[in-house]
């Protein structure tokens, strides 16, 4: 996606000034300006929503596994919502590597994304055209002691499954705010996975993601969830 991409913001206060500047703008509004376009769905454009937003505030760490804005430690994640202002579906994390060793639970790819997040709600009803959606009001979140202790359980479950039985038996059911899902366009992307037996395999990418009963519960503890205008 290509935009006017202000700098990045050097501190929350002034990434949480730039969040406040679109909340209640539409998806529109917001595309005309910063010169972009709007497409007339998301079939194709899954990640449209999250890119427009991301240009609009400043994220500069593209496709690296870093936090979106790299110098103050923060990432950027788009939170759809129905129209009483609830999640009804799971939200994207970042993608579980396949290929390599899987480390600490502090020094992987999802405590990094998790530690310091500013949430983004957005309108998602269907029967809304895209361009009018609206843009809700924003909040910065990082997870308590105790949710941080089951996201850890959770992923220490999930990548210990992963290293000793394989992809094979993991399914969205497993974890308890934290899960892993097939993250591609369509069946026929592929990507490299080492075995627990060593061997070499094609499959489609996982990736993590938030529960939505989760994201509820972060919500609720913002302002009673009243995050639309």
């Amino acid at each position: 996606m290509v935009g006017a991409r202000p700098p990045a913001p050097a501190s929350e206060s002034e990434l949480l000034a730039r969040a406040a500047g679109i909340a209640g703008k539409t998806l529109g509004r917001i595309a005309v300006a910063a010169g972009l376009g709007v497409p007339a769905d998301q079939k194709r454009m899954k990640g449209w929503v999250g890119e427009l937003i991301e240009c609009c505030l400043g994220a500069n760490a593209a496709s690296l596994p870093e936090p979106d804005f790299r110098e103050i430690g923060v990432e950027l994640k788009t939170l759809p919502v129905n129209r009483l202002g609830r999640p009804g579906e799971s939200t994207y994390v970042c993608h579980v590597p396949l290929a390599g060793e899987l480390g600490t639970w502090r020094n992987s790819n999802v405590y990094r994304k998790l530690a310091r997040v500013l949430w983004v709600p957005v309108e998602a009803d269907k029967t809304i055209p895209l361009y009018q959606r609206r843009i809700g009001s924003a909040f910065l979140w990082s997870p308590g002691v105790d949710e941080e202790g089951v996201l850890r359980s959770d992923w220490e479950e999930l990548t210990e499954m992963i290293a000793q039985d394989g992809l094979d038996r993991i399914s969205a059911r497993h974890g308890r705010y934290l899960q892993i899902r097939p993250k591609a366009a369509n069946a026929r992307v592929l990507t490299r996975h080492a075995t627990p037996e060593g061997a070499s395999l094609q499959t489609n990418p996982r990736g993590f993601y938030l529960r939505a009963k989760f994201t509820r519960r972060i919500l609720a503890a913002f302002q009673g969830g009243a995050v639309l205008p």
